[in-house]
């Protein structure tokens, strides 16, 4: 397993560069260094001047990505990508262009609030939904299956907008038992991502539901379920002990594309509830066209999810034991 996983994590390096590459060349040819400075400092009253001593405090008045020399060789150390992109790899995100702050700093004070409400809704969602998948399995081809499945359809035709927005007017509006904005530390906390955290186990039921209900209508045919039922084992007991058991692989497959989003957070919910985390702080940086923090939010993301991928091949050899990583 040791030589697999320092194999996937050198498989992961030209990933990553490459991520790196294609998010520089995609926002370069939408913004030139000169067209980031005058929408950060402003359309009027500026000068060339002001301009290029801009992009010569951030480091953006040398090429793109190959500088030529007088000889007429193209060297690499001397240009924009290299140097922005050798700072990432070492985990130095440096400053960001729009008000000079300090993007490490911002990432950890704002990876709080987007792990407070991601983690709960994971967690809370996956035993829900799993929970009602079996149950509606449990009771296939019956009225309770039937009305299940119309009513997951139902809820997925429903737009994620309309959760949010129809639960800060019940919760916070009608009831006024919840905030629908902010953020606090400590005890205060809960009282402001406990709504978030319910919107988002609610939005997810739907196809999550019909997902994993799937999944475990595949199991219970199979022919050890067939077994375990021939040898006078209650339904139940097949189905919640040994179902689930072997139907953990794609329901681990389906966890890790969250994984990133757990320290990402969620840009819409985040905006709507006005939570200071790194989804919010996201979107105000593309709004703002402030590359360095985009730019680092992608290469955050792309190391998260190659570190998620790898966890989930390794969580198969411990549901799966027939597994082996080689």
């Amino acid at each position: 397993m040791l030589t697999y996983i320092i194999r996937r994590c050198l498989y992961a390096i030209p990933i990553i560069i490459g991520v790196n590459l294609i998010t520089f060349l995609l926002f370069f040819v939408v913004n030139s260094p000169d067209d980031m400075a005058r929408k950060i400092l402003g359309e009027k009253n500026i000068t060339q001047e002001d301009v290029d001593k801009w992009k010569q405090d951030r480091g953006y008045n040398q090429p793109l990505l190959i500088n030529t020399d007088e000889s007429g060789l193209g060297t690499l150390t001397q240009t924009i990508f290299y140097q922005k992109s050798v700072s990432l790899l070492t985990f130095d995100f440096g400053r960001s262009d729009r008000n000079n702050l300090d993007i490490g700093r911002e990432i950890r004070r704002r990876m709080k609030p987007s792990l407070a409400i991601a983690v709960p809704s994971l967690i809370i969602g996956l035993l829900v939904n799993i929970t009602l998948s079996m149950i509606v399995a449990y009771y296939r081809a019956t009225y309770i299956d039937f009305w299940g499945v119309v009513v997951c359809v139902f809820m997925m035709s429903i737009s994620g907008l309309f959760y949010i927005i129809g639960g800060q007017w019940l919760f916070g509006k009608m009831l006024r038992l919840f905030p629908i904005s902010g953020y606090d530390s400590g005890m205060n906390m809960f009282k402001f991502t406990f709504l978030p955290v319910v919107i988002g186990v609610i939005s997810g039921i739907g196809s999550s539901v019909r997902f994993y209900r799937t999944i475990f209508l595949e199991e219970i045919n199979k022919d050890y379920i067939r077994t375990a039922r021939a040898k006078g084992l209650s339904e139940a007991k097949v189905l919640f002990k040994h179902g689930l058991k072997n139907a953990m692989i794609p329901i681990l497959t389906n966890v890790v594309v969250i994984i990133p989003l757990l320290f990402m957070g969620s840009i819409v919910m985040e905006n709507f509830f006005a939570v200071p985390g790194l989804g919010s702080f996201t979107i105000d940086a593309i709004n703002a066209q402030d590359f360095a923090i985009v730019r680092s939010m992608v290469y955050l993301s792309s190391i998260l999810f190659i570190i998620g991928l790898l966890l989930t091949d390794i969580s198969y050899t411990i549901v799966d034991p027939r597994i082996r990583l080689e």
